[in-house]
């Protein structure tokens, strides 16, 4: 039996990226995030949705403050775990969606790290409901930078963030 189509040689070619695929991790050191007992690693930014792409680690007994995801976070438990509330909590080897719209006030009562991809900007917000903060990958990246721990994010855009 024949096959009809016809298989021709591939004329694509790979390329080189301007930069390593792989970075370790293992070798940024953990920068202050926006609150107390909270640390990251930036691995990535999105400049164009304003999303970052980090290690955080988060002390035991850090309850967040309430936050607003403007663009939903995906993220994978690799120590610890956290959650909202006594019923939907995650640890190890857990998968979390927190969509975008969300709005909430997880905990870690026994401190957790996570791999997370946050696909737009969060906003937090003070006691009175004022927005304290917008977390985002230009904010990410100005933190990253003042601890000398974002020399591996290339900056596309034409706007200087100096």
């Amino acid at each position: 039996m024949s096959n009809p189509i016809t298989i021709k040689e591939n004329n694509v070619k790979s390329n080189t990226p301007h930069r390593p695929a792989f970075l370790n991790a293992n070798q940024l050191p953990w920068t202050d995030w926006v609150m107390d007992g909270t640390y990251f690693k930036l691995l990535n930014i999105n400049e164009l949705t304003g999303g970052f792409t980090i290690m955080l680690k988060v002390d035991p007994e850090i309850t967040a403050p309430v936050h607003r995801h403007i663009g939903g976070i995906e993220a994978f438990i690799v120590e610890g775990e956290f959650g909202y509330g006594k019923d939907d909590r995650g640890g190890v080897g857990s998968y979390v969606l927190e969509a975008g719209g969300s709005i909430h006030q997880p905990d870690s009562p026994g401190g957790v790290i996570m791999f997370a991809i946050a696909h737009g900007p969060l906003a937090g917000y003070n006691e009175d409901g004022s927005i304290a903060a917008i977390v985002d990958a230009r904010l990410m990246y100005e933190l990253a930078k003042q601890n000398n721990s974002a020399d591996h994010i290339t900056i596309a855009n034409t706007f200087t963030y100096d």
